[in-house]
């Protein structure tokens, strides 16, 4: 099978190659085009996944292109990992909303729709290209902000595109960890959408642990969630919410932490990776050696402002794995091989929360087999999460439109309706801070 990785420059990259590596069945990936608009990235990315590969018998064959059409042509599946705009892009995003007193975080909030009015033109345009040339393909979703840009997609690919994400499948994991549970033999009851979801059942052998978890103040207060969150916010909400929503819960703590942060994180990761594509290309450089040590570093000082406003001190080194390589490969076999499983994903709703449309994107546990990705029913969100759920789930459809229209009203109408955007002159102010440093939003006239 041909698998093309669309950001095949992107620093995560060689995640998803290691997981390929492990994987010796039938009807496997064989061959790996990676595709960047920055030949030099590839090739860094390219030493360091040709170091991977050594002494692997029958590794995954690894091509690299800057032309999109020569990637995606005769593909099985197309992983999606695009940064439109690069990391000074994201910066840039967090820059603009703290200079308004907002947050700029790269999914939640203003920065979340700066950089999906960048990426859904991009994301659209690929997602016609796939109809086009590999109408057969499954399109696997990284892409941030990941549900919106999934549903984007999804109105050109249907349910042949899938959006994925590794923050529910964490939580879930850490959740079983606590209470003693293998993850694998754990049912994991949540919903939402993307960055914006609850656990609120965990079911080992058919019985729900998630009452005994929240009924024990130390095991509730001994994971990341718990000491993000607080104990006592966790038990009044009857579930454990994604971490993300520390950024709604705590909007101000979190705001005022990254103004006084020495550099946000996308300036952070910005200098963080030119430093390593610098490293990787120098002569003799042991390339996975120096990515490695990045990763780590990388993966220690994640929401770390969050953190530390909550007190919670460092992260876990069980939580510093990732995740996202794993749920991509268990959703590609399940697909190709018609090995059936479940996992937490993005795709249409087709009725699955009854507040939202059928076409509307969101996270769910799904059954997946040779025919996608089905949604599993749920119950009703309570009063609280609905609320929250639809009126985010109208920002990102004020951001389609505005996308589609090319409409600067509209743009300013989807900043004015987040909950996070407190006042409708800050969200003229975030439009023209955004257009006038990002030439990926000259399109909004």
């Amino acid at each position: 099978m041909k698998l093309t990785i669309l950001g095949g420059g992107g620093f995560r990259v060689p995640l998803v190659y290691g997981a390929l590596l492990t994987d010796r069945a039938e009807g496997r990936v064989t061959e790996v085009v990676l595709h960047d608009l920055d030949a030099g990235r590839l090739s860094a990315v390219g030493r360091v996944l040709a170091e991977q590969a050594a002494g692997v018998p029958d590794a995954p064959t690894v091509t690299a292109t800057t032309d999109l059409d020569e990637a995606l042509r005769g593909a099985d599946f197309v992983f999606s990992a695009i940064r439109v705009g690069g990391l000074e892009g994201r910066a840039a995003d967090e820059r603009v909303a703290l200079d308004e007193g907002v947050l700029g975080q790269e999914t939640v909030g203003a920065g979340g729709i700066a950089y999906g009015l960048r990426t859904v033109p991009v994301a659209v345009d690929i997602a016609r290209r796939v109809a086009r040339l590999a109408p057969d393909a499954w399109v696997i979703n990284f892409t941030n902000p990941a549900g919106l840009v999934t549903e984007a997609m999804s109105r050109h690919l249907g349910h042949r595109v899938i959006g994925i994400c590794d923050s529910p499948v964490g939580l879930g994991r850490r959740i079983a960890r606590v209470l003693g549970a293998d993850p694998n033999e754990a049912w994991i009851d949540y919903v939402g959408l993307n960055h914006l979801g609850w656990v609120r059942g965990l079911r080992i052998a058919g019985r729900d642990e998630l009452p005994r978890l929240l009924a024990d103040p130390d095991l509730l207060g001994s994971f990341e969630e718990g000491k993000l969150f607080g104990v006592d916010w966790l038990r009044s909400l009857g579930a454990i919410p994604n971490e993300y929503l520390h950024y709604y819960y705590f909007n101000r703590e979190a705001v005022r932490a990254y103004q006084q942060a020495e550099k946000t994180r996308g300036a952070f990761l910005a200098d963080q990776q030119a430093r390593f594509y610098d490293e990787v290309g120098a002569p003799g450089a042991r390339a996975l050696e120096v990515w490695d040590r990045t990763r780590a570093e990388r993966e220690a000082t994640y929401m770390s402002e969050n953190r530390e406003t909550a007190g919670a001190g460092e992260r876990d080194a069980d939580d510093l794995s990732g995740g996202y390589e794993k749920v991509a490969l268990a959703l590609m076999r399940a697909i190709a091989r018609d090995e059936r499983t479940t996992l937490i994903l993005n795709v249409r709703n087709q009725g699955t929360l009854s507040v939202l449309d059928r076409d509307a994107v969101i996270e769910v546990p799904c059954l997946v087999d040779a025919n996608g990705a089905h949604p599993v029913s749920v119950a009703p969100l309570p009063d609280h999460a609905t609320g929250l759920v639809c009126s985010v789930k109208a920002v990102e459809r004020e951001v389609l439109a505005a996308a589609e229209s090319a409409s600067r009203t509209t743009a300013v109408k989807a900043f004015a309706l987040h909950p996070l955007v407190d006042s409708v002159n800050v969200a003229r102010r975030l439009v023209e801070g955004y257009t006038s440093v990002h030439p990926g939003l000259a399109y909004l006239k």
